[in-house]
């Protein structure tokens, strides 16, 4: 056992400098994405007990996304990327200082919040996608997203379950006590990003070359993707912090938020490794489709329990089929772009930004389908039945997946290699 650690360690180093040091950035950051993706939400449910300021936050955090990989284009003309992805990182600290700040969760403050975390999301994942596709190759690049994959899943285990008991331990069911347990999960927050971006700054990132990337008119083949992605941003509109919302709303314990995060984790982690391994691209589809059905299973039993049951058997659903329909869905949008890049003459990364509007708009939709409920109904109403209402949408995804990949199958050009092209969609997907 010993000396398979030592080789694999030793193949590690073998890799380029640069490949070193992005994984190492990647991997010192991803203490930091589970308290951002859970427990910012499980805070804001808990200090002013309203689903719908958890989702009003989200959709500011999806707002400031788009906003921003259109200003990271502009920014990389004049400023070095290992500064910009640096300062994605450090705004996530910023953000959640600015919460932990406020004296009152008003709209307001919630706001500005979800910006700074939305601006922290753009740049750091319009940077990261792109130095992850300029430094690696097709012969190491499945060996990057595997990694990066194992190091996440070993990390979404550990840090939901040790932060969500902290918070209940420390917490000892006083305000005060919980609200410093935040402040310090706050402070080893900006820590972490600190040192993220110090090993960053050990990297020789480029620039990308300046070339246009806004356009108004696409293949139609695009226009499919995009109502796709726009399904996909759909549940996306609340679904990140609807597991918090659900747990503080029904459980009302961190620790249990921590705990059911972490054995979903385990889970979705033997699937994502056992379909990365053994599924053919022939097989997209069916993947993607039990990933919806799982989804809509899972929505159904909450609502029709809405209980801690029903909480419990949701999550674990979800933490499964959220990897299902990704490694399914990521393939397909690559694939997309890589024909239609060619067929139109123009950079990926156009395709990459405009795609996050598709989603944006989806997240609105989904979003609003939340508030609506709460607000014309009650906030019960729209916990137990928008996700139904959603999932169910989503399923009408499965047929325009299949139809994307009818058309691409008819403009694929006949000498592109598909093996490899196939190979590397899969393993970007596993992120």
């Amino acid at each position: 056992m010993l000396g398979k650690l030592n080789k694999e360690i030793r193949h590690f180093q073998q890799q380029p400098h640069d490949f070193k040091i992005l994984v190492l950035t990647n991997l010192v950051y991803a203490f930091v994405l589970p308290v951002i993706d859970i427990f910012v939400a499980a805070y804001v449910m808990r200090h002013s007990n309203d689903p719908s300021k958890v989702v009003i936050y989200q959709l500011t955090i999806y707002t400031g996304i788009p906003l921003t990989f259109l200003l990271n284009g502009i920014l990389l003309k004049h400023f070095n990327i290992r500064k910009l992805y640096s300062a994605g990182m450090m705004l996530s600290g910023i953000s959640m200082i600015i919460m932990m700040s406020l004296k009152t969760l008003d709209l307001v403050g919630i706001g500005v919040a979800g910006i700074t975390m939305g601006l922290s999301f753009g740049f750091y994942w319009a940077n990261r996608d792109y130095l992850a596709l300029a430094i690696t190759n097709d012969h190491n690049r499945n060996y990057y997203y595997g990694l990066e994959t194992f190091f996440y899943t070993i990390i979404a285990v550990i840090i939901p379950f040790m932060i969500g008991w902290f918070i209940e331990f420390r917490g000892g069911g006083t305000d005060d006590k919980v609200n410093g347990s935040y402040r310090i999960i706050t402070g080893a927050v900006l820590v972490i990003t600190i040192l993220a971006s110090i090993v960053c700054f050990r990297g020789n990132f480029k620039n990308p070359a300046q070339k246009k990337y806004i356009f108004f008119k696409f293949h139609p083949l695009w226009y499919r993707l995009l109502s796709l992605a726009m399904l996909k941003g759909l549940a996306q509109g609340f679904l990140v912090t609807a597991p918090a919302m659900l747990i503080m709303q029904l459980l009302g314990k961190e620790g249990a938020l921590g705990s059911a995060q972490s054995i979903g984790a385990i889970i979705a982690a033997v699937v994502m490794y056992v379909l990365g391994r053994f599924s053919k691209p022939s097989d997209r589809v069916k993947i993607f489709a039990a990933g919806l059905g799982l989804f809509f299973l899972g929505a159904l039993f909450n609502g029709i329990l809405f209980n801690g049951t029903g909480v419990v058997i949701f999550i674990l659903l979800l933490l499964i089929a959220k990897p299902l329909m990704d490694l399914a869905y990521f393939p397909i949008q690559f694939k997309v772009i890589d024909i239609v890049s060619k067929i139109e003459n123009r950079g990926e990364f156009a395709y990459i930004m405009n795609h996050e509007w598709g989603l944006y708009v989806g997240r609105f939709l989904g979003a609003g389908t939340f508030l609506a409920l709460a607000y014309l109904v009650s906030r019960d109403a729209a916990l137990r039945y928008a996700i139904v209402i959603i999932a169910a949408l989503q399923l009408c995804s499965i047929f325009v997946a299949k139809k994307i990949i009818a058309e691409g199958e008819k403009l694929q050009p006949a000498e592109e290699p598909e093996e490899e092209k196939v190979t590397s969609a899969v393993a970007e997907s596993i992120v």
